[in-house]
Formats: C-alpha cells, structure tokens, sequence
C-alpha cells in the first residue's frame, strides 16, 4: 500500500517532510487537509491507531485562537469534532503506512518512515 502524507502544504515541517521523502525516492501520495478535505473516518482510523492528544498539538496558532470552551477536550470524541472543525489544530504531517500512523516528524518518525521506505 502506498504511503499518504496528510498536511496542508504551507507549513514547514510538511514541507521538510515532504522534501525528505522525495530525496529517498519514495512513492508517496499527499492530502491537503484543506483541498482535498478530512473525513470522519479518516479522523477514527488515526485514532485507533494513535491517542488522540497525540494528534491534537496544542502549541499551534490555531490552538491558541480556539475558545476556552473548544479547548476543554477531554475524550476522543471532543477532539474528533476540533479537528473536523479546526484542520489546522492537527499534528503534522500525519503519515498513514498502509495502517501504522506516523504523527509528526522527528527522530523517531523519521525511523518508522525510513523502515517503511526500505522495506
């Protein structure tokens, strides 16, 4: 299965990502939160396989402009609907490999993506 990289184009550390990538050579296909849009099930499907908090980055500008209300998140399905509703507030980039998910892009990530890439 090939590898999708969810973002949004503009942001830097999907950027690095993605310029990462294509030096490796990988096949990868890219999904912009905001263009191609972001369904429920795609939003399940992370969460079954990651905690939610961890897709929930709480240091982002959008974070910080959401009402105290938004804010108070407390289960799955409080953070399923911000990020429906709030793209922006989601870690990124968001790697699906074929059903592990990857959030972020760090040592660790860049380990999981290289054993993916290398077989």
């Amino acid at each position: 299965m090939a590898l999708v990289v969810y973002g949004i184009p503009n942001c830097d550390t999907v950027k690095k990502a993605r310029r990462w990538l294509e030096e490796k050579g990988a096949d990868y296909r890219f999904h912009d939160f905001r263009k191609d849009g972001l369904t429920p099930e795609i939003v399940d499907g992370w969460m079954a396989k990651v905690p939610w908090d961890r897709l929930v980055n709480r240091r982002g500008t959008t974070w910080r402009k959401l009402s105290p209300e938004e804010q108070r998140i407390s289960d799955e399905a409080g953070a399923k609907a911000v990020m429906l509703a709030h793209t922006s507030v989601i870690k990124r980039p968001v790697f699906d490999l074929g059903g592990e998910i990857v959030v972020g892009f760090s040592a660790a990530e860049i380990h999981s993506l290289s054993e993916f890439i290398d077989g």
